[in-house]
Parts: C-alpha cells; structure tokens; sequence
C-alpha cells in the first residue's frame, strides 16, 4: 500500500493521466499502454506512479505478464473513463449548442435479442432527427454484470438490461422500464406430445426472475441441452431436438416450424429498460435515444413475437 504520508495534498488528475490510467487497464500493461498512446513505457510508469501517489493507492499489480487493476484501479479506471466521457459530451454539446445539433458518438450496450429486434427502428429514427449521432452498438452477455456493468464501468453510455426486483438498477446508475416480455412454452410445430421434450436452455435464460414460476412446474425437466444463445435454442427447438421457454424478444421473427404457446395468466416475465449514468441522463444523445425507445415502448404484454 501507499504510505499516507506520501500521498500528494492535491488530488487533482488531468486528462491524460486519466486517458493512460485507462489504457493500462484495456491494454493489460504498460508496454502494449505505452505502444497504443504512442508514448514511451517509462512516460506511461511515470504517470501511473504520480497517479497512485496523488489518490494514495496502489492502482496496478505489476508482474512479468503486464499489469492487472487492483480492487482500487478497478474503481479509478471506471470513473476515469466516465469523467473522459463527459469532457467529450461538454465538447460535443458545445460544438453543437450553436446550431441547436445533437452530434457525437453514443455507446449502447446491448443483449443479443434486444440488438437484434428492439434497437434497429429505434436507432433509425434517432439517426433521422439527429444525423450527426454517431451509435455505437456493442452486444454483450446478460449475466454477471451484463449490459448495466457496461455502463458502471464507463465502457457505454446507455445500458439495455434486464432490471426488475431481481436484478435491481446497480447502485450509482439511474434507469427505467421500457417493456415487460412473457415468456412462452416454444415448442416443434405440430409435435404430438412436446411437454415429453427435453428441455433447451442457455446461459441469458434469466430464470433467476422466473425462479419461483419454474419450481413450481413439475411438467419442465432439467436442461438436458445447452447453447450459447437464444437463437441456437430456437433453433434447436426447430430441428425437433427439444422443448424450451423463452421470452418475446428472442421469439422475433421465428420460423413456422416452431409453435408458441401462452402459459397462462400466471406466466412469468421479465421487465426490460433503459440503464445510465446520473450525469449522462441528462446529456442530449443519451435524452434522445431514450426518448425513442420509450416511443418504441410494446405494451405491457410485450413485444409480438411474430412481428
């Protein structure tokens, strides 16, 4: 740890000593940093060192194989890379308050299913009314911390996750719900007996939000086969090869060969919103795109999944 008596009385962090805090991180250590912000690995050992003398932590383990965050550069590299992000939105805003422009990139993190079905008309239209954004759409797995952690992390600016009870908007975030989507019993079309199935399942199911639905039918086996992602279960399912449950999104678009059938008024569901930062809430990009998927918002029964 860093001696307290060392650690400088001003804190303050410019830029570029946040811009190399973060690619230390992303590059995994101080050569492949140095070699990507074309500086010398001794500029680069500099800066970090002045870095963790002024915050009064060790931010990065060193070793042979490079450098790994510790617990405390996890957390620095995560507000640096939100705090670069809002200089970058006061510049954008600022080129663009004359002109009355919303321009500039905008990070989305993204499931599969909601890239795939949800964000497409949304961000047509946002490209529309605002030329000069430029999305960035990155699609990343729904477990862990999934799409929300994207945004924590500084890695996205709006987050397109599962919230709910179960999964609550992760603290220091803000979000909101944009639709709930029921889950369905997806079976072969015209099987004579698809509860007798084995039961398709993959990693994104979320079956921690429908946890006490699930025990509670004894007509649903354990998974007896296992994807990547939804669309091999739906293709699985096609193929005859198993039975499975699964929600609206993710039956978008499914092919004849494959029946839906509603469970019921009990039936579980999920919710799905928006997650962000606090400050980049109130950003235009990010006001904007929220303001279209909230247009593009399915009622409460959830999107068709024919549609």
């Amino acid at each position: 740890m860093t001696d307290p008596a060392s650690v400088d009385s001003g804190i303050d962090l410019a830029p570029h000593e946040l811009r190399i805090l973060v690619a230390v991180e992303r590059e995994r250590g101080f050569s492949a940093a140095a070699a990507a912000l074309g500086l010398t690995q001794s500029a680069v050992s500099h800066s970090v060192r002045g870095s963790e003398r002024k915050i009064g932590a060790v931010l990065f383990e060193r070793g042979r194989t490079g450098a790994r965050p510790t617990a405390a550069g996890e957390r620095a590299v995560a507000h640096a890379r939100r705090i670069l992000r809002l200089l970058d939105t006061l510049v954008a805003e600022a080129r663009g308050a004359a002109g009355g422009a919303v321009e500039g990139p905008l990070r989305i993190a993204a499931f599969r299913s909601v890239a795939l079905h949800l964000l497409p008309p949304v961000l047509v239209r946002l490209r529309a009314a605002h030329p000069g954004i430029e999305p960035e759409v990155r699609v990343v797995r729904e477990v862990g911390p999934g799409t929300a952690g994207e945004v924590a992390a500084g890695r996205a600016d709006l987050a397109i996750a599962t919230i709910g009870t179960s999964s609550p908007i992760p603290a220091g975030l803000v979000g909101g719900v944009l639709l709930e989507e029921p889950y369905s019993f997806v079976h072969p079309a015209g099987h004579p007996d698809p509860r007798s199935l084995p039961l398709v399942d993959w990693t994104e199911a979320c079956t921690s939000y429908t946890r006490d639905w699930w025990a509670a039918q004894d007509w649903i086996p354990r998974a007896s086969m296992r994807t990547e992602d939804d669309g091999a279960v739906l293709s699985m399912v096609s193929a005859g090869h198993g039975m499975a449950i699964m929600p609206a999104l993710s039956l978008t678009g499914a092919p004849a060969t494959v029946a839906i059938t509603d469970l019921g008024p009990q039936r579980p569901t999920r919710e799905v919103g928006y997650v962000t930062t606090p400050e980049l809430a109130r950003s235009l990009a990010v006001r904007a795109l929220i303001r279209e998927l909230r247009a593009d918002r399915a009622p409460s029964g959830g999107p068709d999944p024919r549609g």
